[in-house]
């Protein structure tokens, strides 16, 4: 009998046999094409084989059998790094996606102020999400761009990365910014010559005040909103995730899901935030926390900053970028973010650290250098998004084995002229290194990919495309950024299953194999065979979380 079986799955009647699928099990050197089934008890895997053969093995007079002929079966696909509760705060209001220049960038502005007089809403605060960097053409972002679209409303706009807010005069007015401040980390309130606030504000420390002041939503709402959200990652085959920015209060939200009648949609990985500015007692309430979990839900993972984003100078750059920038890390003192390293490392936490540029990944490998790059349980720590590498930090990360998290959708900020702000504050040498999966891989470097949702769509095929074809998919003309970066469809999978579970520690996921978690994904078709372009149309039918299925309408 052919069936994948291990001693430490005892031998039992299967509750359910997903049958006659094609198989994509993510098991090194299984690649048979013949039809295969899998049985599933107690929310695991017992096992992988012919279709005869599993049945005789498994089956029972109480086993239900979902036919799955014609279909494929992988793993079910996680997001290793997204933001699906936080994004309920921050993606308030108007979706500024595919606006290209300030001229459109006024209009929606001024419809959403004219929307809010004339209803009955319950705040006058314009507030959109989405923007792009190039809409400004290189001009300073500023408060007087935008106070007239907005007709003297306190407003707030976001970048599509989040790592940048540019605020109306109201807005500034009503916060209580009249100047620059000190922060204990890279977040700065840009003024002019005079020092008043021109609007724009770098990273999350100087757009607090104005969070403080605007209207949040409920705790129901967002309850509600994230709970919406995890059911919408099902439908592209998505089964778990790992938030990048949580806190005491996010673990709350996830405790309350998990513990409703309906229970978590998703299982979820959550990060716990630690800034520089963070007191000896607000990191011990962190680490009081390392091992609060349900049953879909944990943390035991320690998110840290070692700098901001490329576009608006943020970046740490071994070098500078072409206006100079670039030179400064997150942490004010790069010692303390070493000790914070080796802080929660010692509390047993795994680390993910936030590194663009490519001193900070760089840094950052140094920093995990005086742990052995694992965590006490032999988890590598891992680095978040590495949007550009000096090749000898390639090999680093190979050696110490530590893991890539990266999210190729946001290739779509890019600029095919290399106009946009990204690839012209690096220079044509360093943003020919952007993204670089390809070679990541190709190094022995662990590759984990996910979207960094709400920058990048949450679909898992929209992620799987661009990383298949580093181009819009669907644009088959399209420019493609660094040709010799693209994945294989194999490798792009392996990357939002296999890759992504081990990434977040969990060895019984992101595979089909005896005794793994019966947390699947089911397609029409063979999602590596159909051409990336096709993938995200492709349907995905059913997903299964613990062996419990859940149908798709495609």
């Amino acid at each position: 009998m052919s069936t994948h079986r291990e001693a430490t799955v005892a031998e039992r009647t299967a509750e359910l046999i997903i049958a006659g699928a094609r198989v994509h099990t993510m098991c090194a050197g299984d690649a048979d094409p013949a039809p295969r089934s899998i049985a599933i008890a107690g929310g695991r895997v017992l096992g992988v084989g012919a279709p005869d053969a599993i049945a005789e093995a498994f089956g029972g007079t109480g086993t239900r059998i979902d036919d799955a002929a014609g279909a494929t079966v992988t793993p079910g696909l996680i997001d290793a790094h997204l933001h699906p509760i936080q994004g309920v705060e921050l993606c308030q209001g108007v979706d500024l996606g595919g606006i290209a220049d300030l001229r459109g960038l006024r209009t929606a502005l001024a419809a959403e102020a004219a929307r809010l007089r004339a209803s009955d809403a319950a705040h006058d605060w314009v507030r959109a999400w989405n923007l792009d960097y190039a809409v400004f053409g290189g001009a300073p972002l500023t408060a007087q761009l935008i106070d007239d679209a907005t007709g003297g409303l306190p407003a707030l706009l976001f970048f599509f990365d989040f790592h940048t807010a540019l605020a109306s005069t109201e807005a500034l007015r009503r916060a209580g910014i009249t100047g620059a401040r000190s922060f204990d980390d890279s977040s700065e309130i840009i003024v002019d010559a005079a020092g008043v606030p021109t609007g724009e504000l770098r990273e999350d420390s100087s757009y607090q005040p104005i969070l403080e002041v605007a209207p949040k939503p409920s705790r129901e709402e967002t309850l509600e909103s994230a709970r919406s959200t995890f059911a919408k990652m099902r439908r592209s085959g998505l089964t778990g995730g790992t938030i990048m920015d949580g806190n005491a209060e996010t673990l709350d939200l996830l405790e309350a899901l998990d513990a409703s009648g309906l229970g978590l949609p998703v299982r979820i990985v959550s990060a716990m935030d630690v800034k520089p500015s963070y007191s000896p007692e607000q990191r011990a309430a962190i680490r009081a926390q390392r091992d609060r979990a349900g049953s879909r839900w944990r943390g035991g993972v320690i998110k840290l900053y070692a700098d901001g984003v490329i576009d608006t100078g943020a970046g740490w750059l071994y070098a500078a970028d072409a206006d100079g920038d670039g030179l400064d890390g997150f942490w004010p003192e790069q010692a303390d973010f070493v000790a914070a390293v080796r802080e929660f490392t010692a509390a047993g936490f795994q680390i993910a650290t936030h590194a663009i540029g490519d001193r900070a990944v760089g840094e950052t490998i140094t920093a995990y250098e005086t742990v052995g790059g694992r965590s006490l349980a032999g988890i590598p720590h891992r680095i978040e998004h590495l949007e550009t590498l000096d090749p000898r930090d390639v090999a680093r990360l190979a050696e110490l084995g530590i893991t890539a998290s990266m999210q190729l959708p946001h290739l779509q900020w890019r600029i095919a002229d290399g106009s946009d702000e990204w690839a012209r504050r690096l220079g044509v040498e360093r943003a020919a290194r952007g993204w670089n999966a390809g070679t990541v891989l190709r190094a022995g470097v662990p590759l984990a990919l996910g979207s960094d949702w709400p920058i990048a769509d949450l679909d898992a095929r929209v992620g799987l495309a661009w990383s298949m074809l580093r181009r819009a998919p669907g644009d088959r003309d399209g420019f493609v950024y660094e040709p010799a970066e693209r994945l294989s469809a194999a490798e792009a999978l392996h990357g939002y299953t296999r890759g992504a579970a081990l990434a977040q520690g969990d060895a019984d996921l992101g595979i089909v194999r005896a005794g793994a978690r019966a947390d699947l994904a089911v397609w029409s078709e063979d999602p590596l065979e159909v051409p990336a372009d096709d993938l995200v149309e492709l349907p995905v039918t059913a997903t299964y979380l613990d062996g419990l299925r859940t149908a798709h309408a495609g």
